[in-house]
């Protein structure tokens, strides 16, 4: 995997890229949430999607696993349109973490953890190794959570539980809609580094969507920076921060205080 965050680490062109957008739009009503935007997104880098409230940033991360299908423009994955793909199939092959974690509140760990494993029919005992090897990697002892429900646990702990769910049947693309943001600062920090661990030693391709420019700093390889449903700029913090592209990037990160 390319190494996370060094200055002025930005990829060579040849890295292969696995998800396209070209021209993408969408309304929501009258709202125009994305405005043409084009984006890749390379196999084995982290990709933030930031911006403010109402940006379309969660917008455009849906469209990645058909939850919308845009309007105008088309996205590829591995080459192939996702409007070719049925959604059903595809969103069970990706890893998809929601706001909150998504977790069904009457269904054990284990049982959460087990859906899409459950749904591709992969058998009982590879499920049950999967879903011991997918806990032990977030740091869940699966002897001491396994049997547990969601109300029963912290919030940090939901969090991981959610991104087990998420790896335990290895997708080719994880999409993440603000997975830290309810968790207090030290949690935060924790889960962050654990994410970046994780992705790194599986060599997860990973698209986040973050409002945190300092969030967006630690966990992610590159930051694409969004406005009012328009791509604004993409790059490294360093080369957004150094030469920002539109001059509202310098004013998003003056207001955030990072440098």
């Amino acid at each position: 995997m390319v190494p996370f965050s060094q200055p002025g680490n930005d990829f060579d062109a040849a890295t292969e890229v696995v998800l396209e957008a070209r021209g993408v739009g969408h309304a929501f009503g009258s709202v125009r949430a994305l405005d043409g935007v084009d984006l890749d997104v390379r196999r084995g880098e982290c990709l933030a999607l930031v911006g403010e409230s109402g940006s379309g940033k969660t917008t455009l991360l849906r469209t990645f696993n058909r939850l919308v299908d845009p309007n105008d423009g088309e996205i590829r994955f591995e080459g192939r349109a996702l409007s070719e793909r049925d959604p059903i199939a595809l969103r069970r092959g990706l890893g998809y973490v929601p706001q909150g974690g998504g977790l069904l509140p009457h269904w054990t760990v284990r049982r959460n953890v087990a859906l899409v494993p459950r749904l591709l029919g992969r058998p009982a005992v590879a499920i049950d190794a999967a879903i011991d090897e997918a806990l032990s990697r977030v740091g869940l002892d699966p002897a001491e959570f396994g049997d547990r429900y969601p109300r029963s646990l912290s919030g940090g702990q939901r969090q991981r539980v959610a991104l087990a769910r998420a790896l335990v049947h290895d997708p080719p693309l994880l999409l993440l809609d603000e997975p830290f943001g309810a968790l207090d600062a030290l949690t935060r920090s924790d889960l962050q580094r654990l994410f970046r661990e994780r992705i790194e030693a599986d060599e997860v391709t990973a698209v986040l969507v973050t409002h945190d420019l300092a969030e967006a700093r630690r966990v992610a390889d590159r930051i694409a920076v969004l406005r009012e449903g328009r791509l604004l700029g993409v790059g490294s913090f360093d080369a957004l921060r150094d030469a920002p592209p539109h001059p509202w990037i310098s004013q998003l990160f003056a207001r955030a205080g990072v440098t």
